[in-house]
């Protein structure tokens, strides 16, 4: 019946998997991977608590398909950053200043894609995703760096990753160093580390 608690949901929503998981990035932002519920996703969305179920087949697929959503926006933006640079340095600089002013925003970012929590899922899509995250760095840490390619892709994104959560929580916005954003902050203090680690 119009109007009828079984419609109030499923009819608002064109598509209910995205809708779904457009609400599962803004909570697990919030919870993180550990406290995750379906159910206050679907109660988020306006739907049943079984109506995630149709579409995902159980609470851990579904987290991993709102953490692969995460992986592949953030992805996106490491190339979008880096889409124009030639020089190596550039590109894995350009990379830590988008990871920073991503997860800063977004509040999603390594720690949520390759969480414990999602192991158990074993989720080619997220696997996929994360691939896709981590080549933005390690391609061009590979021609600067060589066989310590892996080092330094850690040591930049280790740098990246705390200039965001620094940022996120006010710390950066407070400490009347520099008013440059902080992506640029993260972009400048890896290019110095990468600009070391190539005059080795």
């Amino acid at each position: 019946m119009p109007g009828g608690p079984r419609q109030r949901g499923r009819y608002h929503h064109g598509d209910l998997p995205s809708a779904l998981l457009d609400a599962g990035l803004e909570q697990l932002a919030t919870t993180g991977p550990a406290r995750f519920s379906v159910a206050e996703v679907a109660r988020r969305v306006g739907v049943s608590t079984a109506a995630p179920y149709r579409h995902f087949t159980d609470r851990d697929g579904f987290l991993a398909a709102v953490a692969a959503r995460a992986a592949d926006r953030l992805a996106t933006a490491l190339a979008a950053a880096a889409d124009g640079e030639d020089d190596p340095r550039d590109r894995l600089a350009a990379a830590a200043g988008a990871y920073a002013a991503f997860v800063a925003e977004q509040r999603l970012g390594i720690d949520v894609i390759f969480s414990p929590a999602l192991r158990g899922a074993r989720d080619a899509d997220l696997a996929a995703a994360g691939r896709a995250v981590m080549g933005r760095f390690l391609e061009p840490a590979r021609e600067i760096a060589g066989d310590d390619a892996l080092e330094l892709t850690e040591q930049v994104v280790a740098l990246a990753h705390g200039y965001a959560t620094l940022d996120a929580d006010g710390f950066l916005t407070a400490d009347r160093v520099t008013d440059a954003p902080t992506a640029d902050r993260a972009r400048r203090a890896a290019r110095a580390l990468i600009d070391g680690v190539a005059g080795r």
